[in-house]
């Protein structure tokens, strides 16, 4: 299938590993122009080089904390300034730490915030001129399983990351007469680095092993395995494609089956 996304321009945010990273490389592999970034530098530019590499797509890294309105301004536009445009915004974000309520400081709330949700927030009010002039655009943010069904110990995720569908839903109803569309990805448990980390933490506190609780929260899903970031970098490609084109406003669950609920 044709997803026409030769040419068009996108910014994938905390795109040099993970979700991001595979969110990157699908939309390079489409025809897409990608502008990456992270903070790390290094991995940055060696991934934005595997990419070009593998899809022969024109890919910009820049490094950026999306923690500051100033890096995220300037990405922008190093973007319009190579590729003269922006068509599809990928909003990817790093999961906060695992925490209790009681374990949580303010210094914590403050920090995912300012990582989460105002960078999301920030790069959205960066590029959305430049697609309103346009009359077309994609904004696709990405949440997880956690804004719709709150995890164990994720307090700040579950908090700040429903707070990003909420956002979604108001921007798409205020963008629409623009042509432009936004949406929401909700990836379930994805073998990324992060959910290591929580696997780690979690088999740390409870005296276990790591393959043991991997296992077990694969036995939850009715797929009964963790996601791969290309099955959640499919779905994202596809919603910032042609074919999506009458999709906007909407939250879709790439869970394996894991949310209950049936909203």
């Amino acid at each position: 299938m044709d997803l026409g996304l030769s040419n068009r321009v996108a910014i994938v945010t905390g795109s040099s590993r993970g979700i991001g990273k595979a969110i990157a490389y699908v939309l390079a592999k489409e025809g897409a122009q990608v502008t990456t970034c992270a903070r790390n530098i290094d991995k940055l530019m060696d991934t934005a080089r595997n990419i070009k590499a593998s899809t022969g797509a024109e890919i910009l890294p820049v490094r950026v904390d999306l923690r500051e309105k100033e890096d995220i301004r300037l990405m922008v536009e190093r973007t319009v300034g190579k590729f003269s445009r922006i068509d599809i915004l990928v909003n990817n974000t790093g999961g906060p730490p695992s925490r209790l309520f009681l374990e949580t400081s303010e210094e914590d709330w403050h920090s995912v915030v300012d990582s989460l949700l105002m960078s999301v927030i920030n790069c959205c009010r960066e590029v959305i001129p430049y697609m309103k002039e346009n009359a077309w655009g994609r904004i696709i943010n990405m949440t997880s399983f956690a804004a719709k069904q709150p995890a164990e110990s994720l307090i700040l995720s579950n908090t700040v990351r429903a707070g990003i569908l909420g956002l979604t839903k108001t921007l798409s109803n205020e963008l629409a007469g623009y042509g432009i569309l936004v949406n929401a990805v909700c990836p379930g448990w994805t073998r990324t680095r992060r959910i290591e980390q929580l696997a780690k933490a979690t088999a740390e506190k409870n005296g276990r092993t790591y393959e043991a609780v991997i296992d077990e929260w694969a036995s939850k899903f009715p797929l009964k395995r963790l996601a791969q970031p290309e099955e959640i970098a499919n779905a994202v490609a596809f919603l910032a494609s042609e074919k999506a084109s009458y999709i906007t406003g909407t939250v879709i669950q790439v869970d394996g089956g894991f949310i209950q609920s049936l909203t």
